[in-house]
């Protein structure tokens, strides 16, 4: 079998900031698993990268004499592996509208393969999931939890749910790794698969409404109001009123507080009483910040909430509108709605304005999320934080 290397498209690649300032396209978390973890289960290997630079360090690139270059916006589906099977040496595959999905060569790649690479090309005619713009991962997140749901637990037997007082609506659609905890909870898997993840806990009181995920080791908090389409990827604590969004890992929101239709990066935090806005009071279109065109992009629907990068924290009572994209690394707060978008690395609210946040400072804390959660924040870490903070800017007085 030829060596898997996942590789940005790099027009999806900007669509996708913040969330791929710090990982490849393929590190994005839709379903129970990431793009990366999808392909390397369907395919058992473990990938590489073809991704920035700056990241090469922390997601490399490892080519071999005989390489498929499979995008990594891209969900793999049956249909899709046994046609890339079929590619003979130096072939590329495409959709109809000439998409590039993969490329089988025996060249390591030093940038992502065009059509105008030369390779001859075969037309892959199936349907896909391809996460082009932000909205896709919500929007496609039911989908590929049942999807996920399906192929992890073929042939599997669920661990028990041995309390008295939970009660299950469709148990035959619930899947519990081993050391899992749940208590006095309602699961209704009636319109979807819910997965609890390895050594996860489901607190009193909390109502979990299917297609949903709960990641190895995450909480959902006492009295939890998780509604359908959602993810809590691993190592989260979560509370409130969840629906309909993708938690990536290690992040935690674990107050009361509405979450709708957004994306959640890693090591963020929300305060006590942060609340978004998923739905304009006139139910028009939303529009969100585009890092392509720096202005804001309608996305042709009507639900659309907070899409928060890697690092970024929001203090208690915290209001986020409409179609909010925060970067990495802000740390935000103080009374009002804030700003459609917040740049990277701002420290403030709407209120009072922002400021840069100091790059030492982001630093210490980022350091000090990774050693409570027994992880190591090393050079190659700091380092990205620090590329990040260099190619983005803080406008005054914002």
């Amino acid at each position: 079998m030829p060596n898997l290397i996942l590789f940005d498209d790099p027009v999806i690649r900007t669509a996708l900031l913040p969330l791929t300032f710090t990982r490849p396209v393929a590190g994005i978390r839709i379903g129970i698993q990431t793009l990366a973890e999808k392909w390397a289960d369907i395919l058992g290997q473990t990938p590489s990268f073809l991704t920035e630079q700056y990241l090469q360090a922390k997601f490399l690139q490892v080519a071999s004499a005989d390489n498929w270059y499979v995008n990594g916006a891209v969900c793999p589906t049956k249909a899709l592996q046994e046609t890339m099977a079929t590619l003979p040496p130096d072939t590329g595959l495409i959709t109809h509208d000439g998409f590039i999905l993969a490329v089988r060569t025996n060249k390591q790649l030093s940038t992502a393969p065009t059509v105008n690479d030369g390779y001859p090309f075969r037309t892959f005619t199936e349907p896909l999931t391809i996460i082009h713009n932000l909205w896709d991962i919500f929007v496609h997140n039911g989908d590929q939890i049942r999807a996920d749901f399906a192929r992890l637990t073929a042939g599997r037997v669920s661990a028990p749910i041995t309390d008295p007082f939970t009660r299950c609506y469709a148990p035959e659609n619930i899947f519990i790794e081993p050391g899992a905890t749940i208590r006095a909870s309602i699961l209704n898997a009636e319109g979807g698969p819910i997965y609890i993840g390895r050594n996860a806990t489901i607190s009193e009181g909390s109502i979990v409404i299917g297609p949903f995920s709960l990641g190895e080791g995450s909480t959902v908090n006492w009295g939890g109001k998780m509604r359908s389409n959602t993810t809590i990827g691993p190592f989260c604590k979560v509370g409130g009123e969840v629906g309909n969004t993708v938690f990536f890992g290690y992040s935690n929101k674990g107050h009361d507080g509405f979450l709708g239709n957004s994306v959640i990066g890693e090591w963020c935090n929300l305060g006590a009483n942060v609340n978004n806005s998923n739905l304009k009071n006139d139910y028009s279109n939303v529009k969100i910040h585009s890092y392509a065109t720096d202005r804001l992009e309608d996305t042709g629907r009507i639900f659309c909430g907070l899409t928060m990068g890697d690092f970024t924290k929001a203090g208690i009572s915290t209001m986020f509108n409409t179609g909010t994209v925060v970067g990495v690394s802000a740390n935000v707060f103080g009374g009002g709605f804030q700003p459609k978008h917040i740049p990277s690395f701002s420290w403030g609210g709407v209120i009072d304005g922002f400021t840069p946040y100091r790059i030492d400072k982001a630093l210490h804390v980022a350091r000090e999320a990774f050693v409570r959660r027994g992880k190591l924040f090393d050079d190659i870490e700091e380092e990205i934080l620090r590329t990040i903070f260099d190619i983005t800017t803080v406008p005054p007085g914002r």
